[in-house]
């Protein structure tokens, strides 16, 4: 009951944004946005990819912020020409599925973030999708940030409405933004993984209920399959995240290396929470295992009884069955009664013995 209510509370405070709506993308197929931030404040005017960076690298306090959603080759390429991007980085931002990681190509750095969001369910069944990923790439350079979004989920809305919220931090130029979308990326890691717990939690609760059923395998194993999904997501940022932290970079002004260490504190929760959940879904799965084994062991024994109960009128009867004339009371009256009493006797004796050692 309380895991349902956490969901209800999850499911009315999620802030669906999608700034992919054609509506809000005048700037083309792939783009966007395309915005001018000076001193941490929103410049009015919607300039094209080209006027936007003149007007950045006229004034020399300002940056640009180009938002893309799975851009085609061709118009990332006149932005890599544009902004001098490296080739390599260019080609992984093109094709998405990309390890996540944080890359630096001269003055400028390449970053990969896998998100993830929870799939809401009633019930957990041995194919239900727990976890859903999607990515996210970022080219922050001096002057300029480009944020690339591959899948249907991990808008930047709510990034960017919380940075213009705060004009201080944004004045910190694009390093930034960078900020900002990897603390994004790693609070949805933490949320997720939290979330994450109750569905173990009610898988823990049916293996060691009084009637757990058999068939809970199945659904230990899909647990495990979307952890390890998210466990890919999360565990490949800890090292750039920490490099971005402890090492000093140009890109990366010294007092933004406390923002990332903050950041890199929250991904290391995470990384424990889900080698925690790990361990426990091994653990669950082996008591599960162990009981299936009971179990059968309990099957095996109560067949073992009634077939030794059969055991007692099967061989009297085939004594008797034989076709020889002189056998003990063959031929007396009350024979077949007490031969009926005897096997009787016999299996209710057997019986008892086997009810008073647990058995039956």
């Amino acid at each position: 009951m309380f895991s349902n209510l956490r969901r209800v509370v999850r499911r009315s405070y999620r802030r669906a944004v999608d700034l992919s709506h054609p509506a809000r993308s005048p700037l083309g197929s792939a783009v966007v946005n395309c915005l001018v931030y000076r001193n941490g404040e929103r410049q009015d005017g919607c300039a094209d990819v080209g006027e936007a960076l003149r007007r950045v690298r006229k004034t020399g306090d300002a940056f640009v912020w180009i938002g893309l959603h799975e851009p085609p080759q061709t118009e990332l390429a006149g932005l890599a020409e544009l902004f001098g991007l490296h080739p390599l980085a260019v080609e992984d931002a093109v094709h998405a599925h990309q390890r996540p990681k944080i890359e630096r190509y001269d003055e400028t750095l390449f970053a990969v973030f896998k998100t993830v969001r929870y799939v809401e369910h009633e019930e957990l069944t041995a194919t239900s999708e727990v976890v859903e990923t999607g990515e996210l790439m970022a080219f922050a350079g001096e002057d300029f940030v480009i944020t690339i979004r591959h899948g249907g989920r991990g808008t930047l809305g709510p990034v960017r409405e919380a940075l213009e919220a705060d004009p201080e931090q944004l004045a910190k130029g694009p390093v930034a933004v960078l900020h900002a979308m990897a603390d994004h990326v790693v609070d949805e890691y933490v949320a997720v993984t939290d979330a994450v717990q109750n569905d173990i939690d009610d898988v823990e609760t049916m293996v060691f209920s009084e009637h757990g059923g058999r068939g809970d395998a199945g659904r230990i194993y899909q647990l495990k399959r979307e952890l390890l999904e998210l466990r890919r997501a999360v565990g490949p940022l800890s090292r750039p995240l920490h490099q971005l932290s402890t090492q000093p970079i140009t890109v990366i002004p010294p007092e933004m290396r406390t923002y990332f260490r903050d950041v890199a504190d929250h991904l290391t929760r995470a990384t424990d929470q889900i080698g925690a959940y790990d361990a426990l879904l091994d653990s669950i799965l082996q008591a599960h295992l162990a009981q299936v084994t009971v179990a059968q062991n309990e099957d095996m024994r109560k067949i073992t009884a009634w077939a030794a109960i059969v055991a007692v009128p099967t061989m009297v009867c085939g004594v008797y069955g034989m076709n020889f004339d002189h056998m003990p009371e063959l031929h007396w009256t009350y024979g077949y009664p007490l031969v009926l009493g005897v096997m009787a006797v016999a299996c209710f004796v057997i019986y008892r013995g086997f009810r008073r050692n647990g058995w039956l």
